[in-house]
C-alpha cells in the first residue's frame, strides 16, 4: 500500500507481530491531511508572524505541537521525546522537530482572540460541509 505525504510516497506495509508505536499509523493520517489540504491550510491561516531570520518555521513548530499532542503529550516538557524522531517530521514537510522553549515562545506571541478565531475556523471546516450537505434552505 502506498500513501501520500508531504514527503511523497510512502510505502506502507503491516506487520502483525511488529511492535507498536504511539504514532504507528501517523503515515495514513499525514497523506490524509496532504491530500484534503488541511495541514498547509491551518499553517497558511495561522496568526502567528515572526521577524527575526532565526526563528523557527511556522510549519516546524506547529508540526512539533501536532506530534506532540498526537503522541498524548499534555506538557510543553514531553516536546522533547520527540527531538529523535527522524521520519514522522518529514511526513507533515517539516525540517525539524522545534525545542520545547520555541514553541513556549511562540505561544507567548499568540493574540488570544485571534487565535481562538483561527483554530475555530478550522475545527468548523471539517464537520460543516457533512452537516449541512443535506439541508434545504
Amino acid at each position: 500500500m502506498t500513501v501520500e505525504t508531504f514527503d511523497g510516497r510512502l510505502p506502507v506495509e503491516w506487520e502483525p507481530g511488529a511492535a507498536v508505536t504511539p504514532l504507528a499509523q501517523f503515515a495514513f493520517f499525514a497523506d490524509f491531511l496532504e491530500v484534503g489540504g488541511r495541514f498547509d491550510a491551518w499553517i497558511a491561516d495561522c496568526p502567528l508572524e515572526f521577524t527575526s531570520p532565526n526563528s523557527p518555521k511556522k510549519r516546524d513548530i506547529l508540526g512539533t505541537v501536532l506530534l506532540s499532542y498526537l503522541a498524548g503529550h499534555n506538557r510543553y516538557a514531553h516536546i522533547t521525546a520527540l527531538r529523535g524522531d527522524g521520519v514522522n517530521p518529514a511526513l507533515l514537510g517539516m525540517s525539524k522537530i522545534v525545542s520545547e522553549d520555541s514553541v513556549r515562545r511562540a505561544f507567548e506571541w499568540f493574540e488570544e482572540t485571534a487565535a481562538t478565531t483561527w483554530m475555530q475556523m478550522h475545527l468548523d471546516h471539517c464537520p460543516f460541509p457533512i452537516l449541512y450537505s443535506n439541508c434545504r434552505i
